[in-house]
């Protein structure tokens, strides 16, 4: 892999990975770019612990525009791009609305009981190909590799950034899902705390240690393997499941087989498995209603500095549509209290991908 660091107009850094070691990087970002905005700023909320992000700037960004004027794509005569390469393999740069930052601003006390402080942290854009009429499920085994090995390399540079506590690396898919470019690409947050998820998961997993001495996780997986009834696929370093307790219509899970805290840990071999397992997952979803499925797809790593040795990389895939003509609305329920109710019986939802034919990519209506 070749790895080659510019910079954008405005002095946002941009990381090409290829697979060739000649490939031409040399392109320059000639666009006139307003300054960057200011860093957000965090406000705890008193009655919860979490902090909430507040990021003005975020309501100017650009909202589905025509392919042609896709800003994703790679740059061509007379339409600069945010990619200045006229191709490009896998390419990661700063986002140019991002939650978190280190631009300097200005923070005061708002008054009330919120604390607020720097939103300090880095967001960054993960293109996974040039095509923008591709999506990741026809991504070749090698290029999912590539990609790969692009989050791995962020999640230990943007680790190692001081203030940062949580790397997460996701893919939101599908207008439904509510995106805001619909060229196939991906988001890393480099967050200045830890998630309140992560938070819950951590505390579970130090419970269920002390109760039986075992990983929660790894007790988990094994307790999915044995019972099989949720088994979507696996390998031999990877296995997906629906999980008994699925909050989404069609969620499924992917794990290692072996335990390791964070995409870096993961071998060469790990990472050449994962592509052919998570993209068959991928077209066995648009399978099952005859449309691309909108989903999340979200990488589940340790924190930086806290609950290492409990944590358990995994990646979280769930999708909102319910049947071919429904989607599943976060209502009252989950949107008031966090109390999830699932129309599709987890068992069901795994039957329903085992049975699914991957379609050809090109036969999927978007």
């Amino acid at each position: 892999m070749k790895r080659t660091i510019t910079h954008l107009a405005d002095g946002r850094e941009l990381i090409y990975f290829d697979r060739r070691d000649d490939a031409d990087r040399s392109a320059v970002d000639s666009r006139d770019l307003p300054p960057r905005p200011p860093a957000s700023e965090l406000r705890r909320d008193p009655l919860t612990g979490e902090w909430i992000a507040i990021a003005g700037h975020r309501q100017g960004r650009t909202f589905l525009p025509p392919a042609a004027e896709c800003p994703l794509c790679p740059s061509r005569p007379g339409r600069p791009t945010e990619i200045p390469a006229s191709d490009y393999d896998v390419v990661v740069f700063e986002n140019r609305f991002p939650s978190f930052s280190t631009s300097p601003g200005v923070y005061e006390q708002v008054g009330g009981l919120s604390e607020v402080r720097p939103g300090v942290g880095r967001c960054e854009v993960v293109c996974f190909t040039s095509d923008h009429d591709a999506s990741f499920s026809s991504l070749s085994p090698d290029k999912v590799t590539l990609v790969m090995d692009a989050w791995a390399d962020r999640t230990a540079e943007l680790g190692a950034m001081a203030g940062v506590e949580q790397v997460f690396c996701f893919e939101n898919r599908g207008a439904e899902i509510g995106i805001t470019l619909s060229h196939p690409h991906g988001q890393i947050y480099a967050y200045p705390y830890v998630t309140p998820r992560t938070r819950r998961m951590l505390e579970m997993a130090e419970e269920h240690a002390a109760r039986t001495g075992g990983n929660l996780f790894a007790d988990v997986l094994a307790a999915e393997r044995e019972a099989a009834v949720r088994v979507v696929g696996e390998n031999a370093h990877w296995t997906a499941f629906v999980p008994a307790a699925a909050r989404w219509p069609f969620e499924v899970h992917l794990y290692p087989l072996r335990h390791v805290p964070d995409l870096p840990a993961l071998t060469p071999e790990e990472r050449a498995a994962f592509g052919p397992l998570y993209t068959d997952v991928l077209r066995r979803l648009d399978a099952l209603f005859g449309v691309a499925m909108p989903y999340v797809a979200a990488w589940h790593q340790a924190p930086v500095r806290t609950g290492r040795e409990m944590s358990y990389l995994h990646m979280e895939l769930f999708s909102i549509r319910r049947a071919s003509n429904k989607l599943k609305y976060l209502a009252g329920s989950e949107s008031a209290m966090g109390a999830f109710v699932n129309d599709v019986l987890p068992e069901e939802a795994a039957r329903m991908l085992r049975a699914a034919t991957p379609p050809d990519n090109n036969k999927i209506s978007n």
